[in-house]
């Protein structure tokens, strides 16, 4: 990838729609998913896989323990029993700048490559040299005739070349890198699709919680109203159950996810974190409320591995009275045989970014 291959309205994907695998790499796990077309038309789940990371080898999107990573990255490849190699992989929302432009309608991909080099110069607070630069046209400009709107994508090539160097080292081939919170709204914008009158001016807040952030967007007709990142995650209720139980760190995050803890977790840990957690969301909410002019949201959203904790969805109805439900991104998906589809169910929210990533393919 010469350019920084984005793609984040799709205008840069190969167009035979060539067999994809969505690689989601947090700080907690490497999700994996490819989706195919069914004969009618529908998607198909033909694989997805999670390997859990240690604390500490990815950090704010940063991966700072490689050889392990990547040594993840194929086992997570391995246990999906995918043959597939190209990769669509995505870089955290801090590591990339962008930024819409408007230029005149008509320009040459050449002089639309000048152009967008001589406007990057002006947002890009780095030389060019030390980035990797992208940009699709979004379409026409809707204030200004005759002219369309240009996206620019930069990131610093370090950052690009980790994740390229990530998946060369697990045998993998990546040709989308894209922005994380592009690729959950576009797994999102399909289950918003789905809901009364195809979704129309329907307001929905996203919040992606996994083990230390909570990513929260604000969606109406596939636009974002706001976005914000809070800082806090399923980690703590990690890291208290250490605290209270004696685990290692590896054995509670398991013993969590599997509901095997002892009977006094639920009062003690579980129902109080729960209930911080349902606050902490109400308060972004009203960050929302009183930095726009919004002042309700139609649904609450909930997704990544901290999203599943039992009694979250109820408890954040009942702070903020909206209606708050998880999102399945395989919701209306028909199931490949070789998918466990028990596992998936519980597991579901936490691949949504990995879904976003895998519907690149089928993106023109």
């Amino acid at each position: 990838m010469g350019r920084l291959a984005l793609n984040a309205l799709g205008s840069l994907l190969n167009r035979q729609s060539a067999p994809l695998l969505g690689l989601d790499i947090s700080s907690s796990s490497i999700k994996l998913v490819e989706l195919g077309h069914g004969k009618a038309g529908q998607l198909v789940l033909e694989c997805c896989a999670l390997e859990p990371l240690e604390p500490g080898w990815v950090t704010d999107g940063n991966v700072e323990n490689f050889d392990e990573v990547a040594e993840a990255l194929r086992r997570v490849v391995k246990k999906s029993g995918t043959r597939t190699r190209n990769v669509a992989m995505a870089l955290a929302p801090s590591a990339v700048i962008t930024k819409k432009i408007t230029l005149p309608a008509g320009l040459s991909e050449a002089e639309l490559e000048a152009q967008v080099e001589s406007e990057a110069n002006q947002y890009i607070p780095f030389s060019l040299d030390e980035v990797s630069l992208d940009f699709c046209v979004a379409g026409p400009s809707p204030g200004s005739a005759g002219d369309v709107e240009v996206l620019i994508a930069a990131s610093r090539k370090e950052k690009v070349q980790d994740r390229q160097g990530l998946a060369e080292a697990a045998g993998l081939l990546p040709v989308i890198l894209d922005v994380e919170s592009y690729a959950s709204r576009l797994a999102a914008t399909r289950l918003i699709e789905t809901l009364p009158d195809g979704g129309k001016d329907v307001v929905v807040a996203l919040f992606e919680i996994g083990a230390l952030t909570a990513s929260m967007q604000v969606i109406c007709n596939e636009d974002v109203l706001y976005e914000r990142d809070q800082g806090f995650g399923g980690g703590l209720l990690t890291q208290q159950i250490v605290n209270q139980y004696g685990f290692s760190p590896e054995e509670a995050e398991i013993k969590k996810r599997n509901g095997d803890l002892p009977e006094d977790y639920e009062q003690s840990l579980l129902e109080p974190f729960i209930e911080s957690l349902a606050q902490e969301i109400g308060r972004a909410l009203q960050f929302f409320f009183t930095s726009t002019p919004y002042h309700r949201v139609d649904y609450v959203l909930l997704a990544g591995g901290s999203s599943v904790l039992p009694g979250l969805t109820e408890a954040v109805t009942r702070h903020t009275s909206f209606a708050c439900s998880l999102a399945n991104p395989f919701h209306d998906m028909e199931i490949s045989s070789g998918v466990r589809e028990k596992k998936l169910r519980r597991e579901a929210p936490s691949y949504l970014t990995a879904c976003g990533l895998a519907m690149r393919r089928f993106l023109q």
